[in-house]
């Protein structure tokens, strides 16, 4: 097992990948697993520090989340309250209400924090 230290720099960061990647076919209760897991975990929150993913926008995620379904604005117009609201909505005219989201959380499996970021 190499000596494993924290990730501070790109170069450690690269390094560090680079090393995950000659453990990946690692069997798990071998010294080599052990190592991957904790480079795994080392590598995980320097990409959450220096790498942050965004959250989805509110109104594109709706958008997919409609798409991945089959779902058309008007298949949503009983949750929001008619058509003409949906089209205002996914336009961005129109904030969503708190029964909206509740709406969408319900019917959608959308998060509620991420609707939130729409009000």
């Amino acid at each position: 097992m190499n000596t494993i230290k924290p990730i501070r720099t790109e170069a450690d960061y690269r390094e560090a990948l680079a090393r995950v990647e000659a453990l990946f076919e690692a069997l798990p209760g071998t010294p080599e697993f052990d190592e991957l897991d904790i480079l795994g975990t080392l590598v995980c929150a320097y990409e959450d520090q220096h790498y942050p993913i965004p959250e989805p926008d509110p109104i594109e995620y709706i958008k997919y989340k409609m798409a991945e379904r089959g779902l058309r604005q008007r298949d949503l117009a009983a949750w929001l309250g008619g058509e003409s609201r949906v089209s205002e909505i996914l336009n961005r005219k129109r904030k969503l209400t708190a029964k909206m989201m509740k709406a969408l959380h319900d019917n959608l499996g959308l998060s509620a924090e991420m609707l939130l970021a729409a009000a």
